[in-house]
């Protein structure tokens, strides 16, 4: 090592001087007279042993404070010598090491936070399931999908739909799985995969949770749209002779029919009756044009409470209205929302309407309810309730679909349309029960 010769000359010299003091106090020991010579000898004989304890435990104590400051992680401790001897490029070779392991721990230190930085903000919402059943949401997009999460079990997900409660149960690893998700009491469709990562000694499950409701409703809007476009294109370039045909018939028979014969008479009202439902059906599948094409979304921002009541004055002046109690609530009152006004009135009218023709039809005090909340997450909640009888079960889930009604002149438009336009504002539409027992529709945007 660099240190041996300054390290042995210092040690060579200190125990020579041990050595010759020692010899001076032995001979002043054997000689009479020298009392206080022995003394003199006695105090260098100490002062040598000590400077070469001194000299030989300098390094083993700095040895020993480097293995501690190792030990407990205490990188601060310096082990720079001064004073040009053998010790100071032993404190040299112990200060690299030192400052070679606070490097490492720099480089350590930046590249966990890089990788908790990337984990954090992540677009997939990550879920951390360890051996013993506790649940971490570990990253931002985890806790801004489950808002409401308020525990660590199993049980404490429930809120999210038993389904997905129990996967979380589950060893899916490398089996991705489709599970209905409840969010902010709306059905939706999660992708859950899993991964096994292990840490400290122990092995954690990290759940992947993707909701694709989006994408499979826009797939799903894409498909509708393209079947309605086909059908409607089919059938009017179909029907738009025939019609135009019972026209020109129904005209005809109008001329030369004078009432005189019964079966002329007959012919014309069959004409006449064919020409109608062929308008009828024109004008069907003309409404149906409206959900081929997707909305244009102009989205801004406004206070929700003078935007309320244009709705309600919109909704008094219709025929529905009449007789039926509304109650309007927005909480709070400054609430703000950032949709396409027009669009979203568009929806919440015809949702009232459809709520008041089914108060009317069932209840002795027809009343509807239409409600503005903020929700956490900063978006906004919208009810649409009545006192009516319901929707079945058995055709809830079917309500937003194409050519579905369950009235007898309905066409199937308005609930699809209306679906629609909350997709295109990025949110979410839903069909619950109220607590009269009506209907309730919800939209979370």
């Amino acid at each position: 090592m660099t240190f041996r010769g300054p390290f042995v000359a210092g040690l060579a010299w200190r125990a020579f001087i041990l050595l010759v003091t020692s010899f001076a106090f032995v001979a002043a020991l054997a000689t009479e007279g020298l009392g206080a010579a022995r003394l003199l000898a006695a105090a260098l004989c100490g002062w040598a042993t000590w400077a070469l304890w001194r000299y030989i435990q300098r390094t083993n104590h700095e040895l020993a404070r480097y293995l501690e400051a190792v030990k407990l992680g205490d990188l601060s401790q310096s082990f720079s010598q001064r004073g040009g001897s053998g010790f100071s490029e032993v404190g040299e070779a112990l200060e690299q090491g030192i400052q070679r392991l606070r490097d490492e721990r720099h480089r350590l230190t930046d590249a966990s936070r890089f990788y908790e930085a990337v984990l954090d903000d992540a677009p997939t919402p990550l879920v951390t399931v360890s051996s013993d059943g506790r649940i971490e949401l570990a990253n931002k997009a985890a806790r801004r999908l489950f808002v409401r999460h308020q525990g660590i079990r199993f049980d404490d997900f429930r809120i999210y739909g038993e389904t997905f409660a129990r996967t979380l149960t589950e060893d899916m690893i490398g089996r991705p799985r489709l599970v209905p998700l409840m969010l902010d009491a709306v059905p939706q469709s999660a992708m859950v995969s899993a991964a096994l990562v292990h840490r400290l000694g122990g092995t954690v499950r990290v759940v992947a949770v993707q909701p694709i409701q989006g994408e499979l409703n826009a797939v799903e809007i894409a498909a509708q749209s393209d079947l309605v476009r086909v059908l409607t294109h089919e059938i009017m370039n179909s029907m738009t002779p025939v019609t135009s045909l019972a026209r020109s018939a129904a005209d005809l028979m109008a001329e030369v029919d004078d009432g005189s014969d019964p079966t002329v008479s007959d012919a014309r009202a069959a004409v006449e009756t064919l020409a109608r439902r062929a308008d009828g059906v024109m004008h069907f599948v003309e409404s149906y044009r409206q959900i081929s094409r997707t909305p244009d979304v102009r989205r801004k921002t406004f206070a929700v409470a003078p935007w309320a009541r244009e709705l309600e004055s919109l909704f008094r002046a219709g025929d529905m209205a009449e007789g039926v109690q509304l109650i309007l609530s927005v909480t709070p009152e400054t609430l703000n929302i950032e949709v396409d006004p027009d669009l979203m009135a568009q929806v919440l009218i015809n949702l009232m309407r459809n709520a008041a023709e089914a108060a009317r039809d069932h209840a002795a005090v027809p009343r509807i309810a239409l409600s503005f909340a903020l929700i956490p997450g900063n978006r906004v909640q919208i009810e649409v309730s009545d006192n009516g009888p319901g929707v079945p079960e058995s055709v809830a889930q079917d309500v937003f679909l194409p050519f579905f009604t369950t009235k007898p002149k309905g066409t199937g438009v308005g609930l699809s349309l209306a679906r629609q336009i909350v997709l295109a504002h990025r949110g979410s539409i839903g069909l619950g029960a109220s607590e009269s027992g009506g209907a309730l529709f919800r939209i979370i945007v």
